[in-house]
């Protein structure tokens, strides 16, 4: 059966009190499902953020996206989770990923441990916050993000969303990730799919650019151009994780996109999410 379209946007700028509730409400009024945080050092705190987002507005979902979970003791994170569950009236969905950023890990102090390391640590972190909310008898859902196979198989046993990246890292590259291909996307997919061993989940994927234009060619090769990017016009053109085009082609992209992956949340990132806001109500079922 084909999942209904949700939409969640990822704030990522850093301002003060009266513009995050600004655009708060505003991520409301435009119809988006899930207002989202990213967890790095340069950004606003997750779990402060969501609260204040809680207080101002009402049918959103609030969610981390994804919180890197070597920056947290297992037990203490449940313990903040599930009081701002609780605060909320359940509005949370709790994002896990393993981390990827060396310089954030020793700013904070917590030296590089190994992919495996972090990979364990996230591992651990699930299976410890699915006990807590057994015992607290919570209903939490949990998304995995990530790329790898140890990442997206613990995705598939054991979470409720799972958020296939839309980039891939590359190591020793400059810049350290490149975009997934579509091929790429239809693999990793596949993977899930077989080591979910048909459990049900929600299926997203991070959007990185949202550009409505009329001139969908002429518009991606300038933003290849200015941005310095390695990739062909050609290729962008069919990168899953951009979105170039008038709001209708934006619309026939992405509900071809469900159908061939089966995505059926997307999220954009904040400084896409005015542009992206018209094409909503278009995908509304």
């Amino acid at each position: 059966m084909t999942r209904a379209f949700r939409f969640g946007v990822n704030m990522t700028a850093v301002g003060d009190r009266a513009e995050w509730i600004a655009k708060s409400r505003r991520a409301e009024e435009l119809g988006y499902d899930v207002i989202l945080m990213p967890d790095h050092l340069s950004m606003a705190a997750p779990f402060p953020s969501l609260m204040l987002t809680a207080a101002v507005t009402t049918r959103p979902r609030l969610g981390t996206f994804v919180l890197n979970a070597g920056f947290w003791n297992p037990t203490l994170l449940a313990r903040d989770a599930f009081a701002v569950n609780t605060y909320t009236d359940g509005r949370l969905e709790l994002g896990l990923g393993a981390g990827y950023v060396r310089e954030e890990f020793e700013e904070a102090g917590l030296g590089w441990p190994s992919a495996g390391e972090r990979v364990t640590h996230l591992i651990d972190t699930v299976h410890k916050i699915r006990t807590a909310a057994e015992k607290l008898g919570q209903s939490l859902p949990i998304m995995v993000g990530g790329n790898g196979d140890r990442v997206l198989r613990l995705a598939a046993e054991q979470a409720d969303i799972v958020a296939f990246a839309g980039l891939k890292a590359v190591p020793d590259a400059t810049p350290p990730l490149e975009f997934l291909t579509a091929d790429e996307l239809d693999e990793r997919v596949e993977f899930v799919q077989d080591a979910a061993g048909g459990r049900d989940y929600e299926s997203n994927l991070l959007i990185q650019n949202v550009v409505v234009t009329e001139d969908r060619r002429g518009t991606v090769d300038a933003l290849r151009q200015r941005f310095g990017l390695a990739e062909s016009t050609d290729f962008l053109l069919e990168v899953p994780a951009v979105l170039a085009g008038t709001y209708e082609e934006i619309a026939e992209q992405l509900r071809a996109q469900r159908d061939r992956f089966g995505i059926s949340y997307i999220t954009v990132l904040e400084p896409g999410f005015e542009a992206f806001g018209p094409i909503i109500p278009m995908l509304r079922e």
